[in-house]
């Protein structure tokens, strides 16, 4: 129930190609990982190894796994490393650490999370869900990413909407024209009537320097800043200002943090609850967070 960024692009041409180089490398790495998954269905299976019989295979065609590949190697951190550089060169990782499954490295680059085998050999892509515990652990990876980003933003880079005494706070990344953005709004007495503070970051989704992020500039700069986000949220025209403003922090934090659409709703230990939700709904959700035990 959400506009997605790829729904938006349909709509207009421009707006991959007025995308930052990040989003362009994470778009990249996206990519990759879509075309090394497609390209395994037709019988590619390890990273940098695709030999012509390879493709079109039959299944009784593919090597059987030996006994001995069932022991995993020993994590290599420079063979992971490379293995990443060869899906989408120039790649900025930013963390690499063992993953749930012995054998397998979690790697965590340009917002999105890949799992290698400690050799560098083969990539996983896809959730890890640990059964007994019903827990999606790839989830949970990108939430401790998330909240990591989320933990440093200042309330000066933000809009609030907030109750008096709020039990919870949520991080909406927002698009001045997105309609699910504006039908959010419109309930926002509602949400701080169950006792929730929303704090709004912009997310242009078709960039900087667009119509969409010029407004977004335009609404910070008012002199009255809550009244014109709301104004704007409402269809109704914008004083057209420039001044100091965090928009471009804002829309380079949502790439880092992986949003592909808006609104893009972060509870505060970086769990993504919404698209658009509803007073009800958002409560209930930030409800059961609270009653899970923390890990």
């Amino acid at each position: 129930m959400r506009e997605t960024m790829g729904t938006f692009a349909v709509k207009s041409g421009l707006a991959m190609i007025r995308l930052a180089a990040s989003t362009r490398l994470r778009y990249r790495m996206k990519q990759s990982l879509a075309a090394l998954v497609s390209a395994s269905a037709m019988g590619v299976f390890a990273l940098g190894a695709c030999s012509a019989g390879s493709i079109g295979a039959p299944a009784a065609a593919t090597p059987a796994v030996s006994a001995q590949a069932t022991a995993p190697a020993a994590p290599d951190e420079a063979a992971v490393r490379k293995a990443m550089d060869a899906i989408s060169k120039g790649i900025k990782i930013d963390s690499i650490r063992p993953a749930p499954i012995p054998g397998l490295m979690e790697v965590t680059a340009e917002g999105e999370i890949a799992y290698v085998t400690n050799d560098g050999k083969y990539l996983v892509s896809g959730n890890i869900i640990e059964i007994a515990g019903k827990r999606n652990l790839t989830e949970s990876a990108h939430a401790v990413l998330r909240r990591s980003l989320l933990k440093n933003i200042v309330p000066s880079q933000m809009i609030v909407f907030a109750p008096p005494h709020p039990k919870y706070t949520v991080t909406v990344f927002t698009d001045v024209d997105c309609a699910y953005c504006r039908k959010l709004h419109s309930q926002i007495a509602d949400y701080n009537k169950a006792g929730i503070a929303v704090d709004y970051l912009f997310f242009p989704r078709t960039g900087l320097g667009t119509e969409s992020a010029d407004k977004a500039v335009s609404v910070w700069c008012a002199s009255d800043r809550r009244q014109a986000f709301t104004d704007a949220k409402k269809g109704l025209p914008v004083k057209k200002i420039n001044c100091t403003n965090p928009v471009a922090m804002d829309y380079n934090l949502g790439l880092k943090v992986g949003i592909d659409g808006t609104p893009a709703i972060f509870a505060a230990d970086g769990t993504q609850i919404g698209g658009y939700i509803t007073p009800t709904e958002m409560k209930t959700k930030l409800d059961k967070l609270a009653a899970q035990p923390s890990s």
